[in-house]
């Protein structure tokens, strides 16, 4: 199971593409392609991509310009950038970091390191977002100021005790907690409630992300022990 999240790959060279999407699919991202400055601005906006992988070199608008914008505006300002390009001159690489861009990969490149560097800026990139109040994990964003979920579009009706399952899971990628020690986090020590009742509110949760099956199963049953969210 990966969570790892949705890429935008903005280049004009199909090769380049094709190369990008096999070692990022690989690597369990989904992948949306642009060609040029323009469509890349649009599908920003409608696939809400985690990570852009940008060419400077592009027809219409180029990628200098696009990153501009892209970190000028509040909505997508947040988004990483990797600007990748065919040139390897000191100034570009200046003055796409200058313009907010969060890495920079010259072409030829190693499909290897450059998986490698977008797995590290993604990181880089959730850290920050959850020192700011918020943590963003694939399609899946909580903001812990707001208490609101976000699945993609859709914003989710959780019950507060959902909302904070959710919360330790997500937090705790990778560990394992019991039925009753989600019961002593999540009701509290006076609570002594039968502990099927963490079976129910998982079930519930799962219900309530299961427009993305890949963030549902993420919750495991952890055999004679409770649940757990699976790493990434």
């Amino acid at each position: 199971m990966n969570l790892n999240g949705t890429i935008l790959i903005v280049d004009d060279e199909p090769s380049i593409c094709e190369l990008l999407v096999f070692n990022l699919d690989k690597a369990g991202y989904h992948t949306v392609e642009a060609n040029n400055g323009h469509t890349a601005l649009e599908l920003t906006r409608t696939a809400r991509p985690d990570l852009i992988i940008l060419d400077v070199m592009l027809p219409g608008i180029d990628g200098m310009e696009v990153c501009r914008i892209l970190k000028g505006q509040s909505h997508t300002s947040g988004i990483p950038i990797i600007m990748l390009t065919a040139k390897n001159e000191e100034v570009d690489k200046i003055i796409g970091l200058e313009l907010g861009a969060d890495d920079y990969m010259t072409k030829p490149f190693s499909p290897r390191e450059l998986v490698a560097r977008v797995k590290a800026v993604l990181r880089r990139s959730q850290k920050e977002s959850r020192q700011d109040g918020q943590l963003v994990l694939g399609k899946l964003k909580l903001n812990f100021t707001s208490y609101e979920v976000y699945l993609g579009n859709d914003k989710l009706e959780l019950t507060p005790k959902e909302y904070e399952l959710l919360k330790i899971f997500v937090t705790n990628i990778g560990r394992a907690y019991t039925r009753e020690q989600l019961l002593e986090k999540v009701w509290g020590y006076e609570y002594f409630g039968d502990t099927r009742t963490v079976d129910v509110h998982v079930r519930h949760l799962r219900a309530k992300l299961a427009k993305h099956p890949e963030v549902a199963e993420g919750i495991e049953t952890v055999r004679g022990v409770g649940y757990r969210f699976s790493e990434i």
